[in-house]
């Protein structure tokens, strides 16, 4: 089966929003074994919509065209449809009934754009939306299905769960024996991470493949077919080996996720006290529900002042080793970790940018360090060259996998090939 992905809009093409449906929609996919094999943008102008739906669906089985399901003069995808397949719009009744229904339970009323929602394509069977007020639909055009989803992202997640991926099972053979392995990597770039790992001599039907995120780079391990399959213990054994400690998490999307699932499990509560990352620690933890269970709290102590009086940092401190210091940081952690006598307390401190820097501290020096109940463990690393929001994240990812690693009693201080560690 070869799938496809058409992404409508203007501020897509544009750059103006970020299309984040698409790249959800192709790791779904992956995960259900089917790659999505193409993906164009276009506009909103109506004959480069028909133009692309003639031109793909001759050469793909499957097209998901996402986003122009909605009210305004700018949605036009079930009209360009219509004109690609030569035949007429016609007013879903039943839609329009969920439409008048659904404006009428909301104590809303229904504008007359909204009754353009109800018209499809003459020969378009009609996909349930139950989350929104654009209905889907699919036609088959050429040697393609084309399903239409609505480009709200809740909205079109929920329809590919329930009905696109159930939609193609029913009409394709979908290969069963795949399997996707992940590994999330810190302090490795994508190139040095492709030359450790091309002296691995993959089985047939095993692929290797990268995916930057900053501050991380995942690596995708995927085999199709059996035989495949079974040689994938092998293989990752392989990376691991010569990865080391740059592998920071499996089958997760960030460590941020890493350290909830191992704070949940272990029972243990954490602490922050932050400067120059500003809550990010806790806002990435913050996102994942259940997380109040072993989060205590999180400050953020950008001034020395508040250091000094929230923290209990001793000012000769701050005067004799400056806030951006192994010292200072200790004591952040150390008092942060006191408040509530939390089992861990992670803290960070440095010069973000693109301002600040010294010739002894420059731009991208920061201090971090984790408090324990039994000690203090800190390290000063550089990040040069780098944007304030990748300092920022970089920190917060470091100062994660030092707290992972006490967590599964691995040394908390190791090397990462891309950022510098030093002592102050």
């Amino acid at each position: 089966m070869k799938l496809e992905m058409i992404c409508t809009g203007e501020e897509v093409l544009a750059g103006q929003i970020v299309d984040t449906n698409a790249a959800w929609f192709a790791n779904t996919l992956m995960e259900h074994g089917v790659e999505c094999q193409r993906r164009i943008t276009v506009g909103d102008r109506l004959e480069d919509l028909v133009a692309v739906f003639k031109e793909r669906s001759t050469e793909a089985d499957v097209i998901v065209v996402n986003g122009g399901l909605g009210p305004t003069s700018d949605d036009l995808s079930s009209e360009a449809m219509a004109l690609a397949k030569g035949e007429p719009l016609v007013e879903n009744c039943l839609w329009r009934e969920r439409l008048e229904d659904w404006f009428t339970r909301n104590g809303r009323v229904m504008a007359e754009s909204n009754l353009k929602q109800a018209l499809l394509p003459e020969s378009a069977i009609m996909i349930d939306n139950p989350v929104g007020t654009a209905c889907g639909f699919a036609v088959k055009l050429n040697r393609a299905w084309l399903f239409f989803t609505p480009g709200v992202p809740f909205e079109f997640k929920q329809m590919v769960k329930e009905q696109f991926v159930p939609f193609i099972k029913e009409r394709f053979e979908i290969a069963g024996d795949v399997s996707l392995r992940k590994y999330l990597t810190l302090g490795q770039g994508e190139s040095s991470l492709a030359d450790a790992l091309e002296t691995i001599i993959l089985p047939e039907g095993i692929t290797i493949g990268y995916r930057s995120s900053m501050p991380h780079i995942e690596i995708k391990l995927f085999a199709r077919g059996k035989s495949a399959i079974s040689e994938l213990d092998k293989v990752e054994a392989q990376i691991r080996f010569l990865l080391g400690t740059a592998i920071v998490a499996d089958n997760k999307k960030s460590l941020a996720e890493e350290i909830h699932s191992l704070l949940v499990s272990s029972g243990k509560s954490l602490s922050a006290a932050e400067s120059c990352t500003g809550g990010m620690i806790a806002s990435q933890l913050v996102s994942f529900a259940g997380s109040s269970s072993y989060f205590d709290q999180g400050l953020v102590t950008y001034s020395n002042e508040s250091k000094v009086r929230v923290l209990g940092v001793n000012a000769e401190t701050l005067d004799d080793h400056g806030a951006v210091s192994i010292a200072t940081v200790e004591e952040m952690a150390k008092g942060a970790r006191g408040i509530l006598d939390s089992d861990y307390a992670l803290a960070t401190s440095g010069v973000a940018g693109p301002t600040g820097g010294t010739d002894d501290k420059p731009v991208g020096t920061v201090a971090i360090a984790l408090a324990t109940k039994g000690g203090v463990y800190s390290q000063m690393i550089k990040l040069p060259r780098r944007s304030r929001d990748l300092v920022r994240s970089l920190s917060t990812a470091v100062a994660f996998d030092m707290l992972r690693r006490e967590l599964l009693g691995e040394a908390v201080i190791v090397d990462y090939g891309s950022i510098t560690r030093f002592n102050k």
